[in-house]
Formats: structure tokens, C-alpha cells, sequence
């Protein structure tokens, strides 16, 4: 088996199989370092928590993670909480940086014996549709090389060579949904002891605890926006003002250790099986942050992946490597509809749509459901926490 990129779905991928007896390896072009250090989402579902406890993956977060099951919106309206961990089915989140968690996942596979090819560029997957894979490749010194399998799956993002060698045929479900962020880290603690969400005239800002000694926040700007545009002092005085931090208290400050844009699109690939080359994670899904369910969807499909591969290779059953593509794009597509909501809630129109007024009342009509109606909460906590 050969698996390309060693991101959540990758890593977690390979541990499953290792464990199963099921030779592997892990074709990464980033360095060691990078891997272990590049920053990403840190809210992890219940339920991904309990597909890493299932397999004995979960010592770091459980050692270091922290759970959490409430958010905080802020409107000119007000500000209301919702104990979400309290409503739906009683779930919480726990809070653990994601590339905590893939240095656990990589550390866990090394150990047990599993081989990562770091700086090995992934160039193209030949014959997966109608006989066995190879994977073409630019090893760390440039020469070409290939790598033959079974199977390969596709844990490489959205832009890697799994996507590039999709058939003709293949369906890709793609929306800009005209929206883009400021990420920011700052080595402050945080300000609040929840998930802040404040809706602004002036444009979305997020507010997301990653330890307790340092803060993701988030600003909406325009598309096309440089991450250096905005000067520290610009940033903490727009974040002050849509956070509304001279009602509700000031947000403690500290330095932007790291700052990017991130362009919200959705974007889907149907199906995700194609002969022998399967794909998982950004390479199946792309998804927007607003309801942080892109590494919790890598991490069930990757469960979802290893024990289809292990009834087939271990028992002889295809069952469920026939069924993969269409599990996986069941929950892909719940998890996009409740993000598109979340967008909607938390954003104006695009600057083309000419209904302003319009969307706006209806996104405070949906606030307002939101802060007064139990129904409402409970489907809410449903979809914000599950997968």
C-alpha cells in the first residue's frame, strides 16, 4: 500500500494498517520538521476522539487536549451563550493544536516499524482505474523514481498528484463562497473561556483557544488581501472593535507568531474510489473552517478506509472498499451543508449580491432562532459537534 501525504487522514491511515500486519508506506515531499510543526485546525469531535482511543492513538491529546462545549455569539444585538455540550447529544469537542496530533500519529508509526519517505514530491498515479498503481515520484535529490502497489491512497490534498490523475469523468463539485480570513496566532492566553463568534458591519472576527498560552483569531477581509497588509497595531484594533471588546472586556494581547489568508471554497470529488486508487481527506473534500470539520472528516474516513482494506486484504472481503466512496460522501456532504449555514450565519452576502438587505435580515432572523429556540440549539450541537 502506498499513501501519499502525511497529514491526519495519511497518518492515521498507516497506523491502522501497520497494526493490522498490511505493509505500507507514507510518500511525503515536506521535511520532518515541517510536518510536525505546520499549524492547522485544533477542534477535534467526539467522535474522532473515539476513533483514536479505539486504535491507541490518543495519548498526547488525552494527556494534553482539553475538552470544550461552549461558544459565545456577539451581535449588535447582544451576546448570548450556547452550553452546546450540554444540548443535542451531549458532545463536546476537545481542544488539541492539529499538528500536536500528527506528531503524535507519526511518531506512533515510526516507532512501530513504519516507513516515511520525506522530500519524496508525488508526480502522478498511472494504471489505478483499470489495473495496478504505480505512484511516479521526484525523489529528495531530484532524480525520478516510481513506486508500484495494490492500492494507493490519495491522502494528499487537494492539489496533490492523487486529484491530478483523476480519470476523465471524474465529478468536482466546486463553490467560492466569496468569503476569506486573517488566520492569526498570537502568543497570548485566551480571552474568553469559549468559542467566540462575533458578527460585525464591518466583517466577521473569530476567537478559538488553542493552549493557554496562545489564541487563533480570525478576521474577515477582503479577497485578495495579503497576510502582511495588516500591521499588529490595525489587527488588535479591529479585533477590539468586532469583538466589541469595550462591552464585553479587553481581549489580552500578545505577538502575531503567524498570520495567513484562507479563502473559503467548498469543493468535492465524486466518487472517491477509482480502481485502485482511493482518496481521503483534502484530497476527497475540501471544506470551510467555519465549522472546523476538515481533519475530523480525514480522520473517519481513514478508519472507514483501513478496515475496508483490511477485510480485503486480511479476509478477502470487498465489501467494504465497494462501499467506501458512498459512507464517506455521506457524511462529506452533511458536514458541508451545516458549514454553508455557518457561513451564512456568520457573514454578509458576497459583494456581487445586490439582496444586502435582504441576507442580512435573514442571518439575523437566524441569530435570533439561535439564541431562543431549543429545537434550534439542539440541532445545532448535533451538527457543530458530529461528523
Amino acid at each position: 500500500m502506498v499513501i501519499l501525504g502525511a497529514g491526519p487522514a495519511g497518518l492515521v491511515l498507516g497506523n491502522l494498517l501497520l497494526s493490522a500486519g498490511i505493509d505500507c508506506v507514507v510518500l511525503e515531499r515536506a521535511t520532518p520538521a515541517h510536518v510536525r510543526t505546520r499549524a492547522r485546525a485544533g477542534f477535534l469531535a467526539a467522535n474522532t476522539v473515539r476513533i483514536l482511543e479505539r486504535h491507541g492513538l490518543a495519548d498526547g491529546l488525552r494527556r494534553h487536549g482539553r475538552t470544550h462545549g461552549t461558544c459565545e455569539f456577539r451581535t449588535g444585538d447582544g451576546r448570548f451563550r450556547l452550553d452546546y455540550g450540554a444540548l443535542g447529544g451531549g458532545e463536546l469537542h476537545t481542544v488539541y493544536p492539529q499538528q500536536h496530533l500528527v506528531s503524535d500519529l507519526l511518531t506512533r508509526f515510526q516507532d512501530g516499524g513504519g516507513r516515511v519517505r520525506f522530500g519524496t514530491e508525488a508526480v502522478g498515479v498511472l494504471g489505478a482505474p483499470s489495473g495496478p498503481p504505480s505512484v511516479t515520484v521526484r525523489e529528495a535529490d531530484g532524480r525520478p523514481g516510481r513506486w508500484r502497489a495494490r492500492y494507493v491512497a490519495g491522502c494528499d490534498g487537494r492539489h496533490g498528484a492523487a486529484r491530478r490523475s483523476l480519470p476523465p469523468g471524474t465529478v468536482r463539485h466546486h463553490r467560492d463562497h466569496g468569503v476569506s480570513w486573517l488566520g492569526l496566532l498570537a502568543e497570548a492566553p485566551p480571552s474568553l473561556d469559549a468559542v467566540g463568534y462575533a458578527v460585525h458591519e464591518r466583517g466577521f472576527a473569530g476567537h478559538m483557544a488553542r493552549t493557554p498560552e496562545v489564541t487563533r483569531y480570525y478576521l474577515q477581509c477582503a479577497r485578495g488581501t495579503s497576510p502582511d497588509a495588516w500591521p499588529e497595531d490595525r489587527i488588535w484594533a479591529e479585533l477590539d472593535l468586532r469583538m466589541r471588546a469595550e462591552e464585553y472586556g479587553p481581549l489580552h494581547r500578545g505577538p502575531i507568531v503567524e498570520r495567513g489568508v484562507v479563502d473559503h471554497v467548498s469543493d468535492v470529488v465524486e466518487p472517491l474510489r477509482h480502481g485502485s486508487l482511493f482518496l481521503a481527506g483534502d484530497a476527497a473534500s475540501v471544506i470551510s473552517p467555519s465549522a472546523a470539520k476538515g481533519a475530523n472528516l480525514a480522520v473517519l474516513e481513514a478508519e472507514l478506509l483501513a478496515r475496508a482494506l483490511t477485510d480485503e486484504l486480511v479476509h478477502g472481503d470487498g465489501e467494504g472498499l465497494a462501499r467506501y466512496s458512498a459512507r464517506c460522501l455521506t457524511h462529506i456532504w452533511r458536514a458541508q451543508e451545516f458549514s454553508q449555514w455557518m457561513l451564512r450565519l456568520l457573514h454578509g452576502p458576497p459583494a456581487a449580491d445586490g439582496e444586502t438587505m435582504f441576507h442580512n435580515a435573514l442571518r439575523r432572523t437566524r441569530m435570533e432562532s439561535l439564541r431562543t429556540s431549543r429545537t434550534r440549539q439542539d440541532w445545532f450541537a448535533e451538527n457543530y459537534v458530529g461528523v
